[in-house]
């Protein structure tokens, strides 16, 4: 008996693993977060399987579903949305499962930045401009941010800042990020991307504010950086002419001599 951890990706149902949609056919229990998860990725499991929404469980609860699962025997498929790396509550859950000795294993999913990013059609590095993403939040009631970690640290970095939770106080956002990186910096908000709803608005931060009006809904991200929509930037020498590669060898005496043969 194993419980999988399964990124369910930021919403569309066709942007998961295949690895994952595989682990979710073989399982006879899934839980699944139906608060963020749609319901359409559940088509994959078996037609016997059962399927529980833990959007109003505890985490007692939960552990007693997954306990009960492994005194039987059956392999579990747990969906979490995006990527179970950051937010995904899934660290006190494996945990919970270390101290009782039942096995798991996690498989990624696309996060909700990377799908953000892919709705605007914008890198979020670029030469010159942005060489880092900094994915970050606000406090909130379930979850204070750490002492350092502010909106204001990571702006003197120039970074691309990926702000999740937070389009709720998007007047304190601005006002912290706008010292830093100046009134007409780019910035776009997106509302749960890759679903068929999806809303995208996008601005500076002088203008975000009435850009978006009344409506400020929590499941949005907010991308502020230099980078989002840039066009005047360097290209990277990995694809110029001129750059000698591993792979592309050039000039009489290339970096990687065993690879020109």
């Amino acid at each position: 008996m194993t419980v999988h951890f399964i990124g369910a990706g930021p919403g569309a149902p066709d942007l998961i693993t295949l690895r994952g949609r595989d682990l979710i056919a073989a399982c006879p229990v899934c839980l699944y977060a139906g608060s963020l998860v749609p319901e359409a990725l559940l088509e994959h499991c078996p037609k016997d399987a059962k399927i529980v929404n833990t959007a109003r469980m505890s985490l007692d609860e939960i552990m007693a579903e997954i306990g009960s699962a492994h005194a039987a025997g059956h392999d579990v498929a747990r969906l979490h949305s995006g990527d179970l790396s950051v937010w995904s509550a899934m660290g006190e859950q494996l945990r919970r499962l270390r101290a009782l000795d039942i096995p798991y294993d996690v498989t990624p999913g696309v996060p909700s930045f990377a799908a953000a990013a892919a709705a605007l059609n914008t890198e979020l590095t670029l030469p010159g401009i942005a060489q880092s993403v900094v994915l970050t939040r606000t406090s909130g009631r379930a979850t204070a941010m750490p002492e350092g970690e502010t909106l204001e640290n990571f702006a003197k970095t120039g970074a691309t800042l990926a702000i999740h939770l937070s389009v709720h106080i998007l007047e304190k956002v601005v006002s912290d990020l706008t010292p830093h990186y100046g009134v007409d910096c780019p910035v776009a908000v997106v509302w749960r991307a890759s679903w068929p709803d999806q809303r995208v608005v996008k601005a500076t931060l002088e203008t975000l504010q009435t850009a978006i009006g009344a409506e400020m809904e929590r499941t949005a991200l907010i991308l502020v950086g230099r980078a989002i929509g840039a066009e005047d930037f360097g290209e990277s020498r990995l694809y110029a002419g001129d750059y000698d590669r591993r792979f592309r060898p050039v000039g009489t005496a290339p970096r990687f001599p065993e690879t020109a043969e």
